[in-house]
């Protein structure tokens, strides 16, 4: 069965970066929206970035300026480039995906990376 899987999380300083990856798990099946979501204990989990089928972007106010949403269709692969970390961007990071194969569309979730920034 397709999974998203995510690779890039880790411990940062603050003021490092860091550069998540999202990828479907066979090349058969292509992402059509993806986007970064993230959870902190105790709260909800919120937008971070969108990235359309088309590349049209969207940012939560919160990154805007510090993050960069970035996809490679070849590769089935949705990016979250993170620079000028802060503690406050320490969460456990979601990939959420469309993912589309045989005329079918389904939404997906990844199993979460964890993002811990230091002061």
């Amino acid at each position: 069965q397709v999974q998203l899987v995510e690779s890039g999380g880790g411990l940062v300083e603050a003021g490092g970066s860091l550069r998540l990856s999202c990828a479907a798990s066979r090349s058969t099946f292509s992402i059509n929206n993806g986007g970064w979501y993230r959870q902190a204990p105790g709260t909800q989990r919120d937008l971070v970035a969108l990235i359309e089928r088309g590349g049209t972007t969207h940012y939560a106010d919160s990154v805007k300026g510090r993050f960069t949403i970035s996809r490679d269709n070849a590769k089935n692969t949705v990016y979250l480039q993170m620079n000028s970390l802060k503690p406050e961007d320490t969460a456990v990071y979601y990939c959420n995906a469309d993912l589309f194969s045989e005329s079918r569309l389904r939404n997906y979730w990844g199993q979460g990376t964890q993002v811990t920034v230091s002061s």
